[in-house]
């Protein structure tokens, strides 16, 4: 496995070897396209965060989260788990993610996802050990992995922002679908996460650019 992305350097040493992989990559790079470390807090409350996100704006997440914090204290799952179905539903999560939620936290008390130890496991063994867990889909664990542990080669395929900025970029008639898009970022390995966040930076500007929110 690369090195995980800790560091600016590792960042910068990621966006090099895909300018020498990729000529689309080095073009954006060249029209000024910079993509940001962000890093979260790994375990269950890094993953949590990124549950209570789902399909929700940023700022709709964030609020949530904050009137979750309130209840869970500290961010731990045995806290999580004696956390009455009302109280969370107070907090404004649904009910599909209070399911899931509550699976992550039973997995992790009863010892079934070893959450610790995906750090130093291959994406795609840490991403098998996530999806296993009841409501965690390919998107929310790719996302942890690169946004909270660092995998350079995590690949959230399936996010839409990713998709539309990979169409721009390479000049596709039509939006691709995950296994397309899957299938373009073999040529970024071991490096597929930093070619996310190129992309991502690259659709912000766009939509920026366009008068869309971001």
């Amino acid at each position: 496995m690369a090195t995980l992305l800790e560091t600016d350097a590792v960042l910068k040493r990621g966006l090099s070897e895909l300018a020498l992989a990729d000529p689309v990559m080095a073009k954006l790079a060249e029209s000024g396209i910079t993509p940001q470390l962000r890093r979260r807090p790994p375990g269950f409350e890094g993953l949590a965060w990124i549950v209570v996100g789902q399909q929700v704006s940023t700022a709709s997440a964030t609020a949530i989260w904050n009137r979750l914090r309130q209840v869970l204290e500290p961010p731990t799952p045995d806290v999580f788990l004696r956390l009455s179905d009302e109280d969370l539903r107070a907090a404004g999560l649904s009910a599909g993610k209070v399911r899931t939620l509550r699976a992550l936290a039973t997995e992790l008390v009863e010892g079934r996802l070893p959450l610790d130890e995906l750090q130093n496991r291959p994406a795609e063994e840490a991403h098998d050990l996530l999806t296993r867990v009841k409501g965690i889909g390919p998107w929310t664990a790719d996302v942890y992995l690169l946004f909270c542990l660092g995998h350079p080669d995590a690949f959230p395929s399936g996010d839409l922002a990713v998709q539309e900025a990979a169409r721009l970029a390479y000049g596709l008639e039509q939006r691709p679908d995950a296994r397309t898009l899957a299938a373009l970022a073999e040529a970024w390995r071991p490096w597929r996460g930093v070619a996310a966040k190129m992309l991502w930076a690259y659709y912000r500007k766009v939509k920026s650019r366009e008068g869309a929110p971001v």
